[in-house]
């Protein structure tokens, strides 16, 4: 049988690091990553033929869990017609028409095929749209590898050591960073004076507003609300970032949940079922800046593929009427409360988004909601939690930055066995990690 191993060792041969993103690696935790050959519901069976009851998710796709029956059918009935047409077709008007009817921060939306596309083109639009060219992020969050975002990024860049206004990738010129301003979270008192003093430079203020990529920072209502205010003051877009949080915290992801309207949001993940997809969307007048209406261009040979508009539609369907979220409500509040009073391990959520916690007690109590508070003790532990979690059949993103997912699929069961595995895990001496 070709164990995880050899395909490992195989795939060093032939990809940098053996994998086709960094955060597939275990580079922050130890040992080999796993090369999986099946999913179904909640669980993954990798080519060894070890099963584990899956938190990762895909990060954060797969809502209903692996292989879901209308998905999976509706993808099947796609496939027979073909699989790229490079023409329009109507897969992807029901799925826009779906959007557009339910949130309503979104009056026109552009498919296309990742979360990384969907922020370039929605930065170059609020450019064109302001006349301006400064960008201002947040320290910590992640919009994907553009150029202009690379700037104290999370995912795999989080708690890189990059100095201030330089870029975390080589690659990226300086005059590309300069032109990105980048602001703590949490910190309204310097949003405030950043804005005084360099608004009307500003073209758009991008931000997660649920950052999930330098763990799960939440943010206060009243910071993302002055936000907004400054942006409407100094005439500058507001683009909320919901790629991991839109459709998956409530249909109308954070700008539902917050009564916030964006100028811009962008969305992937859950839009298209596990299948490859972005989309970028907003206020219809900035919108139709985009070309063939308008000057700002942007085009794909496989934006709004027929298969993943299948998936997303049919995924969407199953989120419609809420019960889905109500549900995924319940499992987190079951996992917290699993957690809860378990020596040296946390927890932080979101509705069916978490991120835990292994740092021996030594976190002050009170949420973490910027990177600043993240310091290497709230990490140390992960590590060693992850291996025996994996031992005891629990797959959890392999990094301390990264949350994990629920999904429909996942039981009262499953929540209970990863408590008693991070129980067991927290009283148990530290595993051997090998490398391969």
């Amino acid at each position: 049988m070709r164990t995880s191993g050899e395909l490992f060792r195989r795939s060093l041969q032939v990809t940098p690091g053996g994998v086709h993103s960094p955060v597939r690696a275990f580079g922050r935790v130890g040992g080999t990553p796993l090369f999986i050959r099946s999913a179904a519901g909640s669980r993954i069976e990798d080519a060894d033929g070890c099963r584990y009851t899956d938190f990762c998710m895909a990060f954060g796709p797969l809502i209903l869990g692996h292989a879901h029956p209308a998905v999976q059918d509706a993808v099947q009935a796609a496939v027979t017609r073909g699989w790229s047409y490079g023409t329009a077709e109507a897969g992807s008007l029901e799925l826009a028409e779906l959007i557009v009817s339910r949130v309503p921060c979104v009056e026109s939306i552009r498919f296309v095929n990742s979360g990384t596309e969907a922020v370039m083109s929605a930065l170059r639009l609020a450019r064109a749209a302001t006349g301006r060219a400064k960008l201002l992020k947040f320290s910590g969050c992640y919009h994907g590898h553009a150029d202009a975002m690379l700037i104290r990024a999370g995912s795999g860049l989080a708690g890189n050591k990059a100095g201030d206004g330089a870029a975390d990738s080589a690659g990226v010129p300086a005059g590309v960073a300069a032109d990105t301003l980048v602001a703590g979270l949490d910190d309204t008192v310097a949003l405030e004076a950043l804005f005084a003093s360099r608004g009307r430079e500003l073209a758009a203020a991008i931000i997660e507003p649920l950052p999930a990529n330098f763990g799960l920072l939440p943010q206060r209502q009243e910071f993302l609300a002055t936000l907004a205010g400054l942006c409407r003051e100094h005439g500058v877009l507001l683009i909320f970032d919901e790629v991991l949080s839109g459709f998956r915290v409530a249909f109308g992801g954070m700008a539902e949940i917050t009564g916030i309207r964006p100028d811009l949001v962008t969305y992937g993940k859950i839009i298209g079922g596990g299948f490859p997809v972005g989309a970028y969307a907003g206020r219809r007048d900035i919108m139709e800046l985009v070309a063939p209406v308008g000057p700002v261009y942007q085009a794909g040979t496989l934006a709004a593929n027929p298969v993943a508009m299948a998936a997303g539609l049919a995924t969407l369907r199953e989120l419609a009427d809420g019960k889905c979220h109500a549900q995924l409500e319940t499992r987190g509040r079951q996992l917290e409360q699993s957690l809860a009073g378990i020596p040296g391990i946390g927890i932080q959520r979101v509705g069916s988004l978490f991120w835990l916690l292994a740092d021996g007690g030594t976190r002050a109590t009170g949420t973490i909601r910027s990177p600043a508070q993240v310091t290497p003790g709230t990490t140390a532990g992960f590590a060693p939690l992850f291996h025996r979690l994996l031992r005891a059949g629990i797959y959890l993103p392999p990094s301390p930055f990264e949350v994990g997912f629920l999904s429909t699929a996942h039981s009262e069961a499953d929540v209970q066995a990863l408590a008693i595995a991070a129980e067991a895990a927290a009283t148990t001496p530290r595993p051997q990690v090998m490398t391969p």
